[in-house]
């Protein structure tokens, strides 16, 4: 039998032929993948693999540690719901989310998601106080914080606060959430979370 060699080489392409993936974008929309971490401290535990959809069904409930491999995204979405207004209500915080993200993406050009981190590094406090009891005296002593209670005070703080500046302003709870993104991406103490951040470390500068 007597094989044609167009005929051989258009198979051979033809088998080796690999399909790529469309690649997975945050509200599919945004690449996690280029985001960058500049805190060492947090980068172990701020995931950004790439998912299209932040919603995990839970699968990392009731394991140790579970939560440093859910999406940063997903874990604020998660933050939001935990207020009275939005507890329980995953789709309507989904929602919020996104809007916000398309808001502060218009703003600053720039992918939210790195606006997000960015936020979060220069929310997550370094130091607090615990109270040590000596007899029947209680004092405040200073210490370290771990790098994941570092993110979740960061995160519960800057879903906080925007829950309680939307119910005092005119603002959308989405547009609110932007504005915070953005103001802790700057470091700004209008920021309720940056400015938490600083209260609880001047205590503890207090408290050494």
């Amino acid at each position: 039998m007597i094989f044609m060699a167009d005929e051989t080489l258009e198979t051979t392409v033809e088998a080796t032929e690999v399909l790529s993936a469309p690649k997975a974008l945050m509200f599919g929309k945004y690449d996690s993948s280029e985001v960058v971490v500049g805190d060492g401290g947090l980068a172990k535990y701020i995931d950004l693999v790439p998912t299209n959809i932040p919603h995990s069904g839970g699968k990392h409930a009731n394991r140790w540690f579970g939560k440093s491999k859910l999406s940063i995204v997903e874990r604020l979405i998660n933050d939001i719901m935990r207020t009275e207004k939005y507890t329980g209500k995953k789709m309507k915080a989904y929602k919020t989310v996104s809007q916000a993200f398309d808001i502060v993406a218009t703003k600053t050009k720039q992918n939210p998601i790195q606006i997000l981190v960015i936020g979060l590094e220069n929310a997550a406090p370094r130091e607090e106080i615990t109270r040590l009891q000596f007899g029947g005296i209680s004092v405040p002593k200073a210490v370290d914080i771990s790098p994941q209670r570092r993110l979740d005070i960061a995160l519960r703080n800057l879903s906080t606060g925007v829950v309680q500046s939307s119910s005092k302003s005119k603002k959308s709870i989405s547009e609110c959430l932007a504005d915070e993104m953005i103001l802790a991406s700057r470091g700004d103490m209008q920021s309720f979370a940056v400015a938490k951040k600083e209260e609880i470390e001047r205590v503890a500068q207090a408290a050494r």
